[in-house]
Order: C-alpha cells, then structure tokens, then sequence
C-alpha cells in the first residue's frame, strides 16, 4: 500500500508539476490480478483497484493499518467499471454488472474480487473510509440509485449524477459515493466550482478514449493548478481545494467524499469571478 501524506496549501502554491502529479494523481490502480491500494492522510481514505483476470484476488491487510484484517475498522465501497465479476463478502457472494454499487461495512473479515470471463474482466473501483459502527452489505444499481439530470447544453455541461451511498440511500458511517456520466458532446463538471472544507474529495475519470484526457483543476480558489488526466486515473482532493474537470470527449467519473459533514449539499459555491 502506498502512503500519501496531506499538505499545506500554503506550500502547495510552490508546486511543480511533478509535485502535483506525485502527491495527488493516483495512475496505476489496476494492475492484472492485483490489488492496489493508496492510504491518504486526506480524511485517512483508502484508494483501490482490483482486477481479476486468471484468478480471484483476496482483499488482503497491509502492514500498514496494524489491524488483523481490513475491515476491522472500516467500511469500503465497490464500483465495477469493467466485465461481470462479482465480490464474495464473508462467504455472501454479490454478482456484479458494470456502474453497480456493493458496500460492505465495518467488520466483515473476508472479501473477494473474481471475473465471470478473463476476455472480459471485472475491474472493481475501492474507496475505503474509517468507520465507527457496523452497517449491512447492500448493492444499487443505476435503476436504484437516486439520479439527478444536471447542465445545460449551452454550457456543454449536460450529465447525469447518481447518488449510491449517502444519507438517503445506502447508509454509511462516513463514506459518501456515487457516480457522474457527461452526456455526448460535453465536457465540464463541477463548474462553478465549490468547497468543501468538512471534507475531502476523489475523483476516478473512466469512459476514456486511449488519446482523450481531462484537464481537473485544483487548488484554492485564488490560486488553481491542474493535472492532465488519462483514463481509469484517480485525483486526491484536499479539502482546500476546488474539483472540477474539462474533458477532450464527454466521460464518466466516481466521486467519493468522506470527513466531518454527512450532509452532500455542504458545499461553499465560489463564484466565477473569484477563480485565478
């Protein structure tokens, strides 16, 4: 497991593009027959990916969390990006489509990622957050989820934002996730941008071409930078930071949130006038 460290966005003003690339872009998820995982002291999330191809893989315990398994004191969200797969919990066994949901929460000691077909894998998406009490397994699809219709054409922003673990849907003890599709022909996300200093934020892009990419801006809002995102790449947002992206196509992204405010709509607007 890697470990990223938070920083001060007072530092972060001095930032080389390396810099910013290193602390913040997450780009190697999904290996073959791997589990990746990325620990950020951002809220103490964990990023993952998993894909199975010629065996199961088994959610193993870093040496990192000094806990006996990884669950123990957390809860973790699955989105399957990929083929029909389907996640074994404590010998419960979820059959898994493509854009469906599992949580799993605090306590369950076996997980398990397996493909229906290796031509075709599953690739599981892993967000995991610290958790103080147990919540049931639970599964949503797109039907299920709570969907908002969300843009303008006008503004080249049209897109489709689903809600899968929240307070209204499948109850959590911090973690909020859920998932946004552009629309053919628009680019934008999250513009105007906002804050929200309760909490941190990650985006995985999916849905790309080989040569597309989006361009996320982060950073205060007087100050921005950006990363050039390829597809299936991760972005850690602090707290401090705006969150937003412009694609070269229209593209898909997994939001996920996890800190003090339970509450999706706490967010701080900031007005276009106000970004540098």
């Amino acid at each position: 497991m890697e470990i990223r460290h938070a920083t001060n966005p007072e530092d972060f003003k001095q930032y080389s593009t390396e810099r910013i690339r290193k602390d913040f872009l997450v780009s190697d998820l999904f290996g073959e027959d791997e589990v990746n995982t990325v620990y950020t002291h951002y809220d103490r999330v964990i990023l993952g990916g998993a894909l199975p191809v010629e065996k199961s893989l088994e959610l193993t315990t870093p040496v990192a969390l000094k806990v006996d398994y990884f669950l123990e004191r957390r809860e973790l969200g699955v989105v399957n990006i990929g083929g029909l797969g389907s996640v074994s919990v404590d010998g419960q066994r979820y059959e898994m489509a493509a854009r469906e949901c599992l949580y799993i929460g605090k306590g369950h000691k076996d997980v398990v990622f397996a493909s229906r077909s290796s031509d075709e894998p599953a690739k599981f998406y892993l967000v995991s957050t610290p958790a103080h009490q147990a919540y049931p397994v639970q599964k949503v699809n797109l039907q299920q989820a709570q969907a908002y219709e969300l843009g303008t054409a006008s503004e080249s922003n049209e897109r489709t934002l689903y809600r899968f673990i929240h307070a209204e849907g499948i109850q959590s003890c911090q973690l909020m996730l859920g998932m946004t599709v552009l629309k053919p022909n628009n680019m934008w996300n999250t513009m105007p941008a906002h804050l929200h200093d309760r909490r941190m934020e990650a985006y995985l892009y999916f849905n790309l071409s080989d040569k597309a990419r989006v361009i996320h801006l982060m950073g205060e809002p007087h100050e921005t930078r950006h990363l050039i995102i390829q597809n299936e790449q991760a972005v850690i947002s602090p707290s401090w930071s705006i969150h937003s992206g412009m694609g070269t196509s229209n593209y898909a992204f997994i939001w996920a949130m996890a800190g003090e405010n339970y509450t999706f709509e706490d967010m701080d607007a900031v007005a276009m006038e106000d970004l540098r």
